[in-house]
């Protein structure tokens, strides 16, 4: 800690809590994988991703990137339908996620009140209970939602022989969840604190967003022996900038406006696999305006109810 010595007691202190939070992530992380298989691949047809560069990785985001919305939100879904809180609740995630639609990216406020909401409900539960329903969400919810473009990258990374992993402030356990569905190596995710496999309702650091993410994927980097300038790292937020720049291929995907323009700026590579003006935009139709984020919250309620 003497290197951050320069700094105030409030920004040492952020700072070691990004730090404790990515590592935190990169062990959870690097654990898991040990459990996954390599997947024998076959040679890309671009000269990118290097076939058999096995100092080479590649980082995706999640929420927007992998998949559309927020992987929260479809978590909570998924608990209120299995009667973990009340609607009151389902009602905040979903305007959250009309949040996270409207502005087209995370809003730290929102991920604050996501971050409690979770950690308030999975208080007092089993950590194996939460990965047993989160495979069964992913199937409900999830699935579907997965953006087949960026699911491609990923692929051509394997492909090439490359691990690929998850970056995401979505709790550890359900980012492992979906990186096993989609054949990932693993995932990098905010790891909530738990003792004896039971949630204690607090987390290890701090959520893995921004600066946190950066902090994973180099401490992973460094336990994984890879070369960050030859790695790949793809996110549509702004927030991710951090990440994106310690790689020597950052991609934007579905990027948000600020995300788009520094992009642009550094020539970095963008894809885009939204389509009409809502790519251009935010993410949603372009009629729905303001409405969008009343309509979102009572669109996820009636949806809810017609499923019952």
């Amino acid at each position: 800690m003497a290197a951050l010595g320069w700094l105030t007691p409030r920004r040492r202190s952020a700072t070691a809590r990004s730090v404790l939070a990515g590592e935190a992530s990169a062990e959870a992380a690097r654990k898991s994988s040990q459990e996954v298989e390599e997947t024998p691949g076959t040679e890309p047809e671009s000269q990118f991703p290097v076939l058999g560069d096995i100092q080479a990785a590649a980082f995706f985001d999640l929420d927007n990137t992998v998949m559309q919305g927020a992987s929260l939100f479809h978590f909570g879904r998924g608990l209120y339908k299995r009667k973990f809180f009340e609607t009151r609740d389902l009602a905040r995630f979903a305007w959250q996620q009309a949040w996270f639609r409207l502005a087209g990216s995370e809003d730290p406020e929102h991920m604050q009140e996501a971050r409690d909401s979770a950690l308030s409900i999975v208080k007092g539960h089993r950590v194996a209970e939460l990965q047993s329903i989160g495979e069964e969400i992913y199937d409900e919810y999830m699935a579907e939602r997965i953006w087949p473009g960026t699911r491609a990258l990923a692929q051509a990374h394997l492909d090439a022989g490359q691990k690929v992993w998850l970056v995401t402030a979505a709790p550890v356990e359900i980012a492992q969840v979906i990186a096993r569905r989609l054949g990932l190596t693993g995932a990098l995710g905010t790891v909530a604190e738990s003792v004896d496999g039971v949630y204690t309702g607090k987390l290890v650091g701090e959520p893995l967003h921004g600066p946190a993410k950066a902090e994973a994927v180099r401490a992973l980097a460094a336990a994984e022996g890879l070369d960050l300038s030859r790695c790949a790292a793809y996110s549509d937020s702004h927030n991710d900038i951090p990440m994106l720049s310690l790689v020597g291929h950052p991609y934007a995907i579905n990027p948000d406006t600020k995300l788009r323009k520094h992009a642009r700026r550094l020539d970095w590579r963008l894809r885009d696999y939204r389509t009409g003006r809502k790519a251009a935009k935010v993410g949603i139709p372009a009629a729905a305006g303001v409405g969008a984020v009343a309509g979102g919250t009572a669109a996820a309620i009636a949806l809810h109810k017609r499923r019952r």
